[in-house]
Formats: C-alpha cells, sequence, structure tokens
C-alpha cells in the first residue's frame, strides 16, 4: 500500500494510462503465441490426416474468444485504475481537515483559553434515549471522568470535555477511551462512539482508497458521518 500526503506516483503513472499499455502489450503477445502454435500445427500435420477447415476455424474462434476476454479485461482494469485515480484526488482533498468517525477514543489537547485544555466527542443514536452516560477512561483503563446528559434525542450527539476529572484534578493532554450507554426507562438503547480526528493522508492499494487518520485508523470516504 502506498501511503502519501497528497498524489503518489503510482497514482499518476495509473492516470497516465501505462497499465493500458501494459495489457495491450499482453493482448498482442497471446495473440503471438496463438498463431505462432496454430502455424507449427499446420506445418507438423500429418499428410496422411490433415487439419481440417473445422478445426482450423474452431481455433480461430478460441482465439478470438480469448482475445475478446482478454480486452474485456483490459478495459475494466482501465476503468478501475481510473476510478481509483479520481475517488484518490477527491479524498486527497480532505487532508488536514477532522471528521466525524465510529471510534472509542478522545484526544485532549490545548484549548484556545491558556492554560486550558479540550476535548471533543460523539455519539450516535438510532433512537432518543432519556438518559446518556460517556465514561472517559485513561491509558490504565480507569474511569476518571463520567458526562452524563439526559432527554437526546435519535440521531449524533457531540459532547465536549474541559480535561478536568471527577475529582476536579486537570489531567494531561493526550488519547483517552470513551464508552457510551444509554437507557430509556428500564431499556438500554444501542449507542455508538464516535471520534473527531484528522485526515492525515491518502493511501491506494488493492483494497481501495483509504484515508489515514490521527488515531492511526484507515478508513473509506463512506465510514465519515461529519466533515469539518
Amino acid at each position: 500500500m502506498t501511503s502519501t500526503p497528497g498524489i503518489s506516483d503510482s497514482l499518476l503513472s495509473s492516470m497516465n494510462g501505462s497499465g493500458a499499455n501494459n495489457n495491450t502489450s499482453a493482448i498482442s503477445e497471446t495473440q503471438d503465441r496463438f498463431m505462432k502454435l496454430l502455424i507449427a500445427q499446420m506445418k507438423n500435420q500429418d499428410p496422411l490426416n490433415p487439419m481440417d477447415n473445422a478445426e482450423v476455424t474452431s481455433q480461430m474462434a478460441q482465439l478470438s474468444t480469448v482475445t475478446g476476454i482478454e480486452k474485456m479485461n483490459a478495459s475494466l482494469s482501465t476503468f478501475i485504475s481510473s476510478m481509483q485515480a479520481t475517488q484518490a484526488l477527491q479524498a486527497s482533498s480532505l487532508i488536514g481537515n477532522t471528521v466525524l468517525v465510529e471510534g472509542n477514543s478522545t484526544y485532549l489537547a490545548p484549548a484556545e483559553t491558556e492554560g486550558e485544555s479540550a476535548a471533543y466527542l460523539g455519539v450516535e443514536l438510532p433512537i432518543g434515549a432519556d438518559k446518556l452516560t460517556v465514561n472517559i477512561k485513561n491509558g490504565a483503563g480507569n474511569v476518571v471522568k463520567t458526562i452524563t446528559v439526559t432527554n437526546q434525542p435519535a440521531g449524533i450527539s457531540s459532547l465536549g470535555w474541559n480535561g478536568y476529572g471527577d475529582d476536579g484534578t486537570k489531567l494531561p493532554d493526550g488519547r483517552y477511551t470513551i464508552e457510551a450507554t444509554a437507557t430509556t426507562g428500564n431499556s438500554s438503547v444501542a449507542s455508538t462512539p464516535l471520534s473527531y480526528e484528522q485526515v492525515m493522508s491518502v493511501s491506494t492499494g488493492s483494497d481501495g482508497v483509504k484515508l489515514n487518520l490521527s488515531n492511526l485508523a484507515a478508513i473509506t470516504t463512506d465510514q465519515i458521518k461529519q466533515i469539518f
């Protein structure tokens, strides 16, 4: 997999059509090998039992079928390369942007106010919830802050944290894990934690175009909930 902050050499190569030239060359080589084999068969045929026209026609039909399939594969390969190049160009415009994606972490960083910090996180609910609770855990897995909100509607809810623990202690900047639970009455409501992450680079490979995020995750564009 090629990871670049912009557009890679391999991407430019595919855009310039070098892959299509290689496919065309492969088709020509297949045709040449087939014709040489057919000519050799005709030269070395048994004079008492020569190849008949039907057999020659059959082999030529096989060549036509093979060539047609290879041309179709070559066209498909060129189309896929072109589509991936377009997707990579579009995805590269997201580099440096913040995106909201599924994830169980948040990053506490210095805030605009000197000496203060801030972190942001999200939770997605399929239906409204009477109560939403988010536990924030440190690297050791200990809960350092619990945020509780009520009457949350269905959809995405964004929450902020000022970096202070439940005991009033200012916690160090860095990455923290988030855990969300929601209830309505006595029933639990499914909740999906969301992370605000920065797009660091774009990668292209056999599995398509991926966005590499600040939490080291690699996602596809359809996994993005919101863009900022």
